[in-house]
């Protein structure tokens, strides 16, 4: 299976739409992904998208960032592989690239939030080597 994982263009950030709307279930319009999609291009915000031949069939927002306790930090976000190209250790290789170009740009760590009931998103976390250190609270203003 030939897969290509690479940065997508801030002007591409659009492709990754319908992937998005799969990902979110429908519960965030289109229209508003769109827009939140475009600011986020505009701030410390990378996209990366895993390809096989022309197809987009995962995606994984990065945030970057500088923490006081952690230093200079990754956070993949919105991960995601469709369902078609799951279950063929794709994951892990999207992992792997992920924090190998972290380590690049600098970063000594990764943290990121995931459900507390996608038990499926946890196993594989915990074989990526992430541990819990707490909770993640929200709030709507």
């Amino acid at each position: 299976m030939e897969i290509q994982i690479k940065k997508i263009a801030p002007s591409n950030i659009l492709t990754i739409l319908p992937l998005m709307v799969e990902y979110t279930k429908g519960k965030v319009h289109e229209d508003i992904l769109k827009e939140r999609f475009l600011e986020m291009v505009t701030q410390n915000y990378e996209c990366i998208g895993m390809y096989y031949e022309d197809e987009l069939i995962g995606m994984a927002g990065l945030w970057f960032m500088t923490r006081h306790y952690s230093g200079k930090s990754v956070e993949p976000d919105h991960v995601y592989i469709a369902n078609n190209y799951r279950r063929k250790g794709l994951g892990k290789r999207f992992f792997d690239w992920i924090h190998n170009y972290a380590k690049e740009k600098g970063c000594k760590t990764s943290e990121l939030n995931t459900y507390v009931q996608n038990y499926p998103s946890h196993k594989f976390y915990y074989n990526e080597g992430y541990e819990i250190y707490g909770y993640h609270f929200y709030k709507t203003l």
